[in-house]
Formats: structure tokens, sequence, C-alpha cells
């Protein structure tokens, strides 16, 4: 049959490589070239993955939020606990630091100590003025004490905003111009300019400066983002180039090899540049991926190549048996590889979606950089030596492939009892899995502003931001007293809720109003009566600060009112219990006839993000079987095989799954890559050894027994071979920083050793045991197109 992946059509390509050398590797060089040139199109990610379609409600919701009153991740804060601070000499320096900030255009305004005001009233002009509560510097102790005495005691307003009055705890408030929040300027404010007058005030007065909040968390996970990609390639480049080595003791191989993935991480680069997309926590890790899946391509053509050469010298058959007699496989192997990242593409999430596309298309290119740079390269080198040749009559490789043999030959129920026990046990762990809807888990847990996070969570609750809006759906209905007593209402249950902060929105201004009206009276500090409240608001309208004193909380309508809080680092499922009581308190509240009340912010949309993603696993995960099913049906026209060759492939990920459950480890957006990605992987064994084998049924005239030993002798060592790599390969992301990223390089290991072991002794008893209803004629026909052609002899399949 003349077929488009025919034997004549891979011997055609080797024909086309090896007669146009040097115009291949002009080609690559200027590919490369023009790929280096995107590279400048390349930034880096400024902004939170956003994980929800752009179209979906949750996210509608939230523009809506960020039209009506900007951008809600702009505050950073700075805190201080130190019985010290509370000196004449301290206190002024951290006032002069924080109003030190107000120069910078990248601010917007500072709130401190130094620029807290004190509503006054004012019954001359029937109005209320501010006055500073500092009205240049302190200059005294007593000074000192009265402001502690009026701050912690006197005015609850400012309470759990710019201090904690139980612990003594002090915080500055920094608004960044909304318009630089997504922009490299935030950046270079916070790298140039913040951290390093925080660590001048530390080393001149011996304070602990905390810092923290969405821009500065935001910033400072982005360089650590930047300052891994150099980290995992050269990890990936050295634990692959030394496994290389090991196996085949050869400098001149390994030195090829290397050149090779480097050149496929420049084209990842120049894609990533091309398509003019960000470099996210995702796309970091693919430029160290490209490394670790292109070794194994360049081990099938190298230890092709030598087998060859050891068995007949010829360097030019040699090259030409590499190229027509691997390159199916490795096609079909990248194919299957690249299919499980593309799956991520149908996820409708932009950060999954650029992920799957960038992976895909540089596994293609890896693939094909392969093929075409090494052939040529060993054209214009001498034959390899003796030395080159000795890793392929090993002794304890050989040892290995007895023993799987032996296992396979003697002990299949031993086999299939442990692969029960584990697929049980796997299931039970299963049921044990959570879901994580974390904004900061995968964050440097060794880093100072993850440690900064948890100290204000501690002092003040929480620094992502929640948000609720509320519609009244009237101009200027947000100052009506009903309104203001449902928000209270409202307001009441926050409070009551341990991993909210106290929140802050018109209500307390009102009531503070109402505490100013009655000359700071702190038993007046609450809602007016329908009677005080027409005399109050006033003498708030009358005050020429009345703009200020509510720009950040009422829209310039008066028909939106915010009520914003801000939240612990909660799981899901603590999360989805705080909405479930906003929302009943919500609609018990507000009349949905009136008003519309929506929850968002920063905090909540990242946990709707992530049970977006896990609801789309299972189509993300079936859709990567369904196309590898494809592969295997075109390749083998056979519905069993199919199943067969799925069933070790399935039992990794449901191990892995189960192991995520026992050990605590969580799904979320980083492990929610393992099981397409492995499977993916894992499953090029599979076709390895299913094309093998059934090349052996013919060979041998359809004896199973000794086609199956064979086929396992023959494709058993390049596994084991790649199975390592790829082990090893992936381990090297257990050294990042980033938990997400440790918990995916260590779950997609272990899943590639299952794997491994599946496909080595699962599989083929499964085969041995089923011998009968699979191992015959009708249901391995001939193949649409051959992955090992017919011809090759028994020393030269890989």
């Amino acid at each position: 049959m003349t077929k488009l992946f025919s034997v004549g059509f891979w011997e055609a390509i080797a024909r086309l490589i090896l007669r146009n050398r040097i115009g291949i590797i002009l080609v690559v060089a200027v590919a490369t070239y023009l790929f280096g040139l995107q590279w400048d199109k390349m930034r880096f990610t400024y902004t939170e993955a956003n994980l929800l379609p752009d179209n979906h409600e949750v996210n509608l919701e939230y523009n809506s939020f960020l039209e009506t009153f900007g951008e809600e991740g702009n505050l950073i804060v700075l805190g201080v606990k130190d019985s010290s601070l509370f000196s004449v000499e301290n206190l002024n320096a951290w006032n002069k630091l924080s109003t030190s900030f107000k120069s910078n255009v990248e601010v917007e305004t500072v709130v401190s100590i130094y620029d807290l005001q004190k509503l006054v009233k004012n019954n001359q002009k029937k109005q209320f003025d501010l006055e500073p509560f500092i009205k240049d510097s302190i200059s005294s102790i007593d000074e000192l004490e009265k402001l502690k005495g009026e701050l912690f005691e006197q005015y609850p307003f400012y309470d759990n905003f710019l201090f904690n009055k139980e612990t003594k705890t002090i915080r500055s408030a920094i608004y960044l111009e909304k318009s630089i929040i997504n922009t490299p300027a935030r950046k270079d404010f916070i790298i140039d300019v913040l951290i390093p007058k925080i660590e001048a005030f530390e080393d001149a007065y011996n304070l602990d400066v905390r810092v923290s909040g969405m821009p500065y968390i935001r910033t400072l996970n982005s360089q650590n983002i930047i300052d891994e990609i150099s980290l995992f390639i050269g990890a990936a480049l050295l634990v692959t180039s030394l496994i290389f080595f090991f196996f085949f003791r050869s400098f001149r191989a390994t030195f090829i090899s290397m050149i090779v993935v480097l050149i496929g991480v420049m084209w990842t680069f120049g894609i990533i540049g091309l398509l003019e997309y960000e470099i996210t926590v995702l796309t970091a890790l693919i430029p160290p991926l490209i490394i670790v899946i292109g070794i194994p391509n360049c081990i099938f053509l190298i230890n092709k190549y030598q087998h060859e050469v050891n068995k007949h010298g010829n360097k030019a058959k040699s090259l030409q048996r590499v190229i027509t007699k691997i390159g199916n496989a490795t096609l079909m192997t990248n194919v299957t590889t690249a299919s499980g990242f593309a799956t991520f593409i149908i996820t409708e999430s932009k950060l999954l979606k650029e992920f799957g596309t960038v992976a895909s298309l540089s596994i293609i290119g890896i693939f094909l950089l392969c093929l075409l740079i090494i052939p040529i390269i060993y054209s214009y080198m001498p034959m390899p030596k003796d030395k080159h040749l000795e890793h392929l009559n090993k002794r304890w490789i050989n040892t290995f492939v007895d023993w799987m043999e032996g296992m396979v030959r003697h002990r299949k129920i031993t086999i299939y009892v442990t692969a029960l026990i584990l697929l049980i046990a796997s299931i039970i762990g299963i049921y044990q899995i959570k879901i994580s809807g974390s904004l900061i888990e995968d964050m440097p847990k060794k880093a100072a502003f993850f440690e900064d996070i948890r100290f204000f969570e501690e002092e003040f609750n929480g620094i992502m931001p929640l948000e609720i809006m509320v519609n009244t759906n009237l101009k200027k209905g947000v100052m009506k007293l009903s309104t203001l007593k449902k928000m209270d209402e409202l307001e009441e249950l926050i409070i009551e809720t341990p991993e909210l902060s106290k929140p802050i929105s018109v209500v307390s201004l009102v009531k503070y109003s109402k505490q100013a009206y009655y000359n700071g009276n702190l038993k007046y500090y609450q809602l007016p009566t329908s009677q005080e409240n027409n005399f109050i608001l006033s003498y708030a309208k009358n005050s020429s600060s009345d703009v200020d004193l509510l720009k950040n909380f009422v829209d310039s309508t008066g028909q939106y009112a915010r009520i914003t809080t801000f939240m612990k680092d909660s799981g899901i499922d603590k999360m989805e219990r705080i909405e479930d009581n906003l929302t009943t308190k919500i609609n018990k509240v507000f009349p949905k006839d009136k008003y519309e009340v929506i929850v968002t912010g920063k905090a909540y949309l990242f946990q709707k993000g992530t049970k977006y993603l896990v609801n789309n696993l299972i189509l993300s995960l079936s859709l990567a079987i369904f196309l590898i099913s494809v592969f295997m049906a075109y390749m083998f026209r056979s519905f069993r095989m199919i199943i067969v060759s799925l069933i070790p492939n399935l039992l990794p990920l449901l191990i892995t799954a189960g192991l995520m459950g026992y050990l605590g480890v969580p799904i979320k957006p980083s492990t929610i890559l393992v099981f397409s990605i492995a499977f993916g992987i894992s499953v090029d064994d599979t076709i390895h050894f299913l094309a093998k084998y059934r090349q052996e049924l013919q060979a041998n005239h359809w004896r199973i027994k000794k086609s199956v030993y064979a086929a396992l002798r023959e494709t058993g060592i390049s596994m084991f071979y790649t199975s390592i790599v790829l082990f090893f390969g992936f381990s090297v992301f257990i050294i990042s920083n980033f938990g997400g990223t440790v918990a995916l390089g260590a779950l997609v290991s272990g899943t590639l050793l299952f794997a491994m072991l599946a496909n080595l002794l699962l599989l083929p008893s499964l085969l041995l045991s089923l011998e009968r209803s699979i191992a015959n004629k009708e249901v391995l026909k001939e193949p649409h197109f051959r992955i090992i052609p017919d011809e090759e002899d028994k020393n030269g399949d890989k």
C-alpha cells in the first residue's frame, strides 16, 4: 500500500535530508535567526492569571465593577509591629517615610498616621472641617501619648485600617495610580523606589517593615518567575546531559543533543514572541520542558545510528535507516505528546490556551530539529569509535531486561494483584482530594513577601481584596438611610466572619460623621436616626471635603456603593461557605426588585477560575484520551488493542490522583496540568511497544509469547532510557520556589515512572493473558502506516 507515511515516503525524506544538508542547515539557521528577532516582543505578565473566559458571568461582573470604581488592586501597605516605633524620633521618621512617596508620579495618594484627619463640627458654618491629628510633627512624649489615646480609643473609623488597637501594629497605605497597575511602571516603582527606601529606613532605625498588597506581591512574584526560567533551563540541561552521557559515554553525542535542544528553546521563545504572548508561571515552564522532551528524541535517533554502525559499519546506510526507520516512531510519539498539551486549548482559559498552543508547537518544532540536525551532523563526523558503542552491551541493563521478562513470564498474577491493589487504594485516595482556590498557595513560601502576607493576615485579617458592589438603581440612592441600614446589616455579617477583615464603606463614614456631629463622643459612632440624618447630611454636604471623603466609596452619581473587605488566604471550601453566607444575607436584605448586588474582587475571581478549570479537567483529559485512541485506531485498526493500550496509561493517572489525596496535594491550576501532560507523554512507550509487537507477530507467524518477549527485549532498553531522562528531567521543577511548580514536577515524574513500569510489566502481561481475543490476523490487521518497517532486523529497533 502506498500511504503518506509509508516506507517509501520516509525513504524519500531521508534522501531529501541527506542530499540537501547544507541547504537544510541554512534554513534552520535562518529560522532560528528569525525566531530570535521575535524575542523583543516577549513581555512578562503584569497581571494575575485570569482563569475564566472573557465572557464568563463572573468576569463580566468584575469588569463592571472596574468600570464603576476603577482598578481595585492598587493598594500597597507598609506595616510595623514594634513598641520602639512609639518614640518621638521613630514615629516622625515613619511618617516622613510614608509621606516621601507622595512625590512619585506613580503614586495616587498616601494615607498614614501623619495624614489622618478628624472630622470636627463647625457650628458657625454648619459644616464639618478636617483637622489633622498631627499638625506638623510630634515634638514631645506628651503629644505622642495624646495621639495614641485619640487613635486607639476614640476613633474606631480608622481601626483595622491604619492600625490594630489590640496589638498596636501601625501601617501606611500607598495607593498607586490605577493607570500604571498593569504596566512595567509598577515594577520600576516597587523595585527601584519603594524597596530601597524601606531598606534604608530599616537600617537607620532598626525596625522591621512589613510590605504587602496586590501590586507588591504580583511584582515580586513575577520577578521570581523570571529568575526561575534560567534556573530551570540550566538545571534541565545539566541533569539531562549527565544522564545522556551516563548512557552513551560520549561527549560528542551529548554535545550534539545539547545543541539541538538549545535551538529548540530558542524556537520556543521565538514562538512566544511571535504570538505576542506573555511569559506567565506556565509558559515559563515550556523551555525546560522542551529540553526534557527533546532529549528522548535524541536518544532514539542516536541509539539507532549506533546500532546500525555496530551491525554493518556503513555510515551512509546507517544515517538513511535512522530517518526511514525511526522517523515514523518519533513523529507519532511527538504528535501524541503535543496532543496532550494541545487539549488545554479548548479550556477557554486564556492562560491555559497560551500554554497549550506554545507547548504543542514547540514539541513539533523540537521533533523537526532532531530529525534534521542529528543525521546531518553525524554525516560530517567520523564513524563512532568502539568506546562509543560499549553502552549497547551493558550488563546491568540486560539484567534489568531479564528481570522484566521473568516477571511477565512467571509472575503475571503478582502483577495483576499489585495493579488491583493500587487501583483500589487510588480510588480511596481520590475521594480525599481537595480543591484549592487559594491565590497565594503556589507562591514561594520562603520569600520575605510571603511571610509578610501571613503577617498582615494575622494583624489585619488579610490583604486579598473582596468587593461587594451595591446598585441602588436610583441617583443618589446610596445616601438614603434605608440603603445605609441594609449595608450596615450586611457589614455585621462580614465582621462576624473570621476570614474577613473589618469592611470599609460609606457606612463607616456616615457613622464617623454622626460621631463628629456629637463632638467626637465615641458612643455616637453609629448610623443616624431618620431625624438626625438630615442635619448630619447637611453638614456633610456643606463640607468642602465631601467629594474627597466619598469618592472611594460611592460613584459620582451616588447610585453605586462599594463595600471593601480583605480576605485571609482560604481554601475553596471556606470561600464557598463565605459566598453562600453573603449571598443568603444579600438576598434577604436587598430586595431584587430594587437593588442589584454583586460579589467580586481578585480573590473571588481566582476561586471561581480554579473551580472552572477543575470542571474542565475531565473534558481536557477526555479529549486527550480520545485523540490518542484515534491515533491507536489509525495505527492498529483494532478496538480491542485500544482498550488494552489505555489500561497501562490510565492506571498511573489514577495512582497519581490517589497519592494527591493521601499526601494532601490539592487540585489547583498547576496540578490540573499533570494528567494531560503525563498521559500524552506516557502513551509514547505504549506506541513503541505495540508497534514492535505487531511486527514480531508477523515475523514469528503469530506466535504470541515469542512475539511479546521479543518486543519486550527490543523496546525495553529505549523505554527505560527515555523514562529515566523524563523522570529526572521533570524532577528539576522540584527546585522551584513555587509550590505549584514543585507539585507539577514531582507528580509528572512519579506518573511517568509508574507508566514505564505499567508499559513494561502490565501491558505485555495483558497481551499474553488475552492472546486469543486480540492476537490474531483479524484483530491486528495491516496498519494504515507502519511505525517500524517490516524489514527492520532484530537488532535495530532503536
